[in-house]
């Protein structure tokens, strides 16, 4: 039902930037964040960023400053990213917590991922 689809992934040189979308689709009443993750070759899933209603963002440390999470306040989310590294190379996955329609529990929903590569 809720589908969450994510594009702009790509490869880029260390130093580059690219612009990710994660466009939500689906009966969700009521959107708690919006997240950002990543997970590297051979590495656990880390958190990069989230966005809560009412617009406030949060980072992890290894993006901050570089980094920007964003939505159109209708059905996509962003991740702006600057200066990129090649530590910054991994599939990346939207998170969106939410509420469907007629429920009153939140519930997470992923999207498929985007790879992003950086090359040296």
């Amino acid at each position: 039902q809720v589908q969450l689809v994510e594009s702009g992934g790509g490869l880029v040189q260390a130093g580059g930037s690219l612009r990710l979308s994660c466009a939500v689709s689906g009966s969700i009443f009521r959107i708690n964040d919006m997240k950002w993750y990543r997970q590297g070759p051979g590495k656990q899933r880390e958190w990069v960023a989230t966005i809560i209603s009412g617009g406030s963002t949060n980072y992890a440390d290894s993006v901050k400053g570089r980094f920007t999470i964003s939505t159109d306040n209708v059905n996509t989310a962003y991740l702006q990213m600057n200066s990129l590294k090649p530590e910054d190379t991994a599939v990346y996955y939207c998170n969106v917590n939410g509420a469907p329609g007629g429920t009153t529990f939140f519930y997470d929903y992923w999207g498929q991922g985007t790879q992003v590569t950086v090359s040296s």
